[in-house]
């Protein structure tokens, strides 16, 4: 279908800074003193605090039972049946006793019930966080430090003991971060881990796991190791000793002892917090990632909003209080949420129907299933591990949608499988910002042209219709200019303006320092003579006994020379005349140096978002360096923000004022047109824009 073209003519009054302040009244806008509100004390404050940090008794007395219970309840049931073999299987990742990630599936998702804002992800034992608490306890309690000396076997029982404190105990630092971080609303934390980064670091973590599992599948005892190229030395041990064929036993390892009942509280262990603390923020940061980029995806679906700040504290409480339980680090699945979901779940009812089902469990059942052998689990494991290796197709759909974007999955994936994941997060979370900051200093910058018959200002190299206005450059650049691009902007800018500023500045500056000294040589020779003549004119001696006749001839000489000293001040003031009409001897014209094509440069500054110091003065060089070769510079299309910055910055004064800042790049090139500094205006090309 043809687009119709329709002809608008809009008329308004040109705008500069100064005229749009006074025509919208423009008024400094006053912070709002948020601490204040914090203070205040009232029945509804006290309700909207309560509501805010306990959800659940928002929604739960509206709960529909009639509509929603019978779906709750059958998606209920569905997660526990996924939830028990899981949390056996991920208590092996985390190098923990199977019966530990019963006590994990069943606490921290009670608590969530209670705390969260998503309806439908499911809370609890997660491959990646499993694989990260397993690299920990493995460094902190390895094998190797509980070898008996009589037969050089490994005690199992104080080994475990030890990996479930340090296991508890992170997940206790974990939950104060997250709570920590919550009421601080730190929940933006996670905008610094883009989705490449995050399904990058999930995919090399699935491998992790993966590899981790063959020693149940194939029936291998093989020492566990930690740290960077871990899952090297991993693998190498595996094909070896399956290769050589040194497991010849075929004893099969099961679960073991699952103990009925729950365990009692117990205090975490604060000199393990030193040690921890890193592991704990990693972990934490990722944990939340997982969680609340899936709460947002079920929220978008289904209508409702996720707190990402309530949510961080959500988690928070279910690590804290589930590490006093001797639960290790939680955080959401995503298979397990899928299924919530496609069973008919509505809200995190399901969730506590599925933890109900787990203590039963617990408390009962578990001894059925301690004849469960462990290759299973293992099994279990990398069946679940199928969603996530399949976003290895990321790498195809990123090579043609960004490849900036694909080198940040690379860098992530790679690191992580080399460096571990602590290690391989921090370097993917630093090459990321660092990229972020590269693409600031590579921007676009452009010469923009008007688009004809409109106000419209595009770049000349992309659209072939747009044209320069004469006498005019229009410049702008894609990035915000700030203390790390502000001298690249200062030189693509004198770059595309197609002049050598500095090289021309220099030129002026050396041919008017070579004016002065001429002149200064000059003002020397001149007042040789002057001295000479007034030194004859101290030597004339004045006789007494003078005639009349002397006298009257003395009177017509000296009539004489007071009418030379006339004429020598009328010629004095005729040349000072001619002097004033003369043109500006330190102009470019007068000086012989090129003149630049263009009388007036307009900034386009709509990409500015902030400014800092650096700016600042860039911003005063430009004008410096550009009025030096007789342009005048004017800004355009600035935002409010950024406008009260600059005067913050007191960047205003005499010379650059609000008359030089326009509310459109179309106002600043017709006031430039109408006021060249150095050029005629054409009128009929005026009247045309």
């Amino acid at each position: 279908m043809e687009l119709r073209r329709r002809d608008y003519h809009v008329e308004r009054p040109l705008l500069n800074q100064e005229q749009l302040e006074e025509l919208g009244s423009r008024s400094s806008a006053t912070g709002t003193l948020q601490w204040r509100t914090w203070f205040r004390c009232s029945h509804a404050r006290a309700r909207a605090l309560l509501l805010q940090y306990f959800p659940v008794l928002a929604w739960l007395p509206q709960y529909p039972v009639r509509d929603w219970l019978l779906g709750d309840l059958l998606s209920g049931l569905s997660v526990a049946i996924m939830q028990l073999p899981q949390g056996l299987a991920y208590a092996l990742l985390a190098g923990l006793p199977p019966v530990f990630g019963l006590y994990s599936s069943f606490y921290p998702v009670f608590i969530y019930f209670l705390f969260g804002t998503s309806r439908h992800i499911s809370v609890g034992t997660f491959a990646v966080m499993s694989v990260m608490v397993g690299s920990v306890t493995e460094s902190l309690a390895p094998d190797e430090a509980f070898l008996q000396a009589s037969n050089s076997t490994v005690d199992v029982a104080a080994r475990d003991a030890a990996r479930v404190q340090v296991a508890s105990t992170l997940s206790v630092l974990v939950g104060l971060l997250q709570v920590g971080l919550g009421l601080v609303h730190f929940g933006f934390v996670v905008t610094y881990l883009s989705e490449p980064l995050v399904r990058a670091y999930t995919t090399a973590a699935s491998v992790q796991v993966f590899v981790s599992q063959l020693k149940y599948v194939f029936g291998l005892h093989l020492s566990s190791r930690s740290g960077p190229l871990s899952l090297i030395y991993l693998i190498g041990a595996t094909g070896i000793s399956y290769g050589v064929g040194l497991q010849h036993r075929f004893g099969v390892d099961v679960v073991g002892k699952i103990p009925a009942g729950l365990v009692p509280p117990v205090a975490p262990s604060p000199q393990l917090f030193a040690r921890l603390v890193g592991n704990a923020f990693a972990i934490a940061v990722v944990g939340f990632a997982i969680a609340i980029s899936l709460g947002k995806i079920f929220a978008l679906r289904h209508g409702y909003r996720v707190d990402s700040n309530q949510e961080l504290v959500a988690l928070g409480l279910s690590n804290l209080i589930g590490g006093i339980f001797q639960c290790f680090p939680v955080s959401c699945s995503m298979s397990r949420s899928l299924v919530q979901e496609s069973t008919g779940g509505n809200t995190q009812v399901a969730g506590a129907i599925s933890s109900l089902f787990i203590l039963i469990i617990i408390v009962k059942l578990g001894e059925l299933f301690q004849d469960l052998p462990k290759a299973v689990l293992a099994a279990v494991i990398i069946v679940n591990l199928k969603g996530m290796l399949m976003q290895f197709t990321d790498i195809c759909s990123l090579w043609k949608a960004n490849r900036v974007d694909l080198l940040i999955w690379l860098v992530t994936f790679v690191a992580t499988i080399l460096l571990n994941l602590d290690l391989g997060l921090a370097v993917a979370v630093v090459f990321s910002l660092l990229l972020v900051v590269v693409r600031t200093q590579l921007p676009h910058y452009a010469v923009l042209g008007q688009v004809p018959d409109t106000d419209i200002y595009r770049d000349v190299a992309e659209y072939s219709e747009a044209r320069e206005v004469p006498g005019v450059k229009v410049f702008r650049s894609s990035a915000t200019m700030y203390f790390a691009n502000a001298e690249l902007y200062s030189d693509m800018l004198k770059q595309r303006c197609g002049v050598n500023v500095d090289h021309l500045i220099s030129q002026k500056k050396k041919l008017l320092r070579k004016q002065e000294l001429k002149l200064k040589r000059l003002q020397k020779e001149n007042k040789l003579p002057k001295q000479a003549a007034a030194s004859k004119g101290t030597s004339i001696s004045i006789n007494v006994n003078t005639s009349v006749t002397d006298i009257e001839s003395n009177d017509v000489e000296g009539s004489k020379a007071k009418v030379s000293a006339g004429t020598e001040l009328e010629d004095t003031a005729a040349r000072g005349q001619e002097d004033a009409k003369a043109p500006d001897m330190s102009s470019l014209k007068t000086l012989g140096l090129p003149q630049p094509d263009f009388h007036s440069l307009i900034l386009d500054l709509s990409s500015l978002s902030f400014v800092d110091t650096v700016c600042l003065k860039s911003l005063k060089n430009i004008f410096r360096d550009f009025r030096e070769i007789e342009v005048e510079v004017y800004m355009a299309a600035c935002h409010s923000p950024v406008v009260t910055q600059l005067e913050a910055g007191h960047f205003f004064d005499a010379s650059i004022t609000k008359q030089h800042l326009f509310a459109s790049v179309h106002d600043a090139v017709i006031f430039a047109l109408q006021h060249p500094r150095s050029s005629p205006v054409n009128p009929v090309l005026v009247t045309k824009l």
